[in-house]
């Protein structure tokens, strides 16, 4: 029961509607209503502004990180159950309770955990996908980038529990995308023009 809880609360904050709150609270703006529709931090960006964004940005990774580390607070073993946690707050910043399940594309909470539990390849993932960014203008292809070599880098750490984690996490970041991957295709996918 206590391993439940664990996930129901990761769950929950996950489900916590960054984008929303910001948007409303500050802007009295629901960005749902806007752009692509979407609660994410690259919406935000569009809809709402560079300091907007960024605030939503960050409150999305900390959901994932704070979930990761959750079985560290209450002292539980094993260490992938930090992974477990980070993959219902993911599910839950996809599917938010308290925004009628709508909500991001997965990168930003996926970074987060990430950020909780392998730090290193959390700020290769942040270099590799402002390099892909500086290269394509493509927020979304640059953040599949960074999915894909996640899950290389892992091949590579003899850490299965972590490699099958970030696999899921890559096939949610891919499959949270199929959309733009459309648009790409078509050439109708926006660029952003600040870098």
């Amino acid at each position: 029961m206590f391993y439940a809880l664990i996930l129901v609360i990761a769950y929950l904050l996950g489900s916590i509607p960054s984008g929303l709150i910001i948007g409303k609270r500050f802007y009295g703006i629901d960005i749902r209503e806007h752009g692509s529709g979407n609660l994410g931090g690259t919406n935000t960006f569009r809809t709402l502004g560079v300091k907007a964004g960024l605030i939503v940005t960050i409150m999305d990774i900390l959901k994932g990180t704070v979930a990761a580390l959750l079985p560290l607070f209450f002292s539980v073993e094993p260490k992938m159950f930090m992974l477990v946690a980070g993959i219902f707050a993911v599910i839950g910043h996809m599917y938010p309770l308290f925004a009628n399940f709508r909500g991001g594309k997965a990168v930003a909470t996926s970074g987060g955990v990430l950020l909780g539990y392998d730090p290193l390849l959390f700020f290769i993932l942040l270099a590799v996908f402002f390099l892909g960014l500086y290269v394509s203008k493509y927020v979304s292809l640059s953040s599949m980038i960074a999915a894909i070599i996640a899950f290389t880098y892992t091949l590579f750490t003899g850490d299965i529990p972590l490699m099958i984690v970030v696999g899921v996490l890559a096939f949610f970041v891919i499959y949270r995308h199929r959309a733009n991957i459309v648009r790409i295709k078509n050439k109708t996918e926006p660029k952003i023009k600040w870098l």
